[in-house]
Parts: C-alpha cells; sequence; structure tokens
C-alpha cells in the first residue's frame, strides 16, 4: 500500500472525503492529519534517517547505480 500526501482546498474537502469514504476499507485508509508537513520535516521524524542519508552522501560515487541498471 502507497501512502499520499495531500492538501485539500477547504471547498471541495467535503466532496473529496465523499468520495474517499465509498472505497473499500481494505483499499483506502484515512489518516487523520491536523496540519501539513513538508516532505523534509516527515523524513526527519523517522528514526535513523539524518543518519542514513549521511552515510550514503559519503559513499563513493563509484558505488552508484545507473538509472537504467534501476529495477523499477
Amino acid at each position: 500500500m502507497q501512502t499520499v500526501t495531500l492538501k485539500i482546498d477547504d471547498n471541495i474537502n467535503e466532496k473529496f472525503f465523499w468520495l474517499l469514504n465509498h472505497f473499500p476499507k481494505s483499499e483506502i485508509k484515512i489518516l487523520e492529519q491536523d496540519e501539513y508537513i513538508s516532505d523534509d520535516d516527515y523524513l526527519r521524524k523517522i528514526d535513523g534517517m539524518i543518519q542514513s542519508i549521511k552515510e550514503a552522501k559519503s559513499e563513493p560515487i563509484e558505488n552508484g547505480v545507473t538509472l537504467d541498471k534501476l529495477d523499477w
């Protein structure tokens, strides 16, 4: 399951949630979030994320993988 963060205008909020509520609970789960947080702030809240990014930045470029080698 994927998680998507949306910023919804107040004018369509009620209609948007009406639509979402018509999907089965096994397919969509609405996660409450009172205040928007940026992707950067969200990632910083994950334990070990900052350290992981710092370690990845210090790796030699030769250890990297080109886009054509990634298995999408």
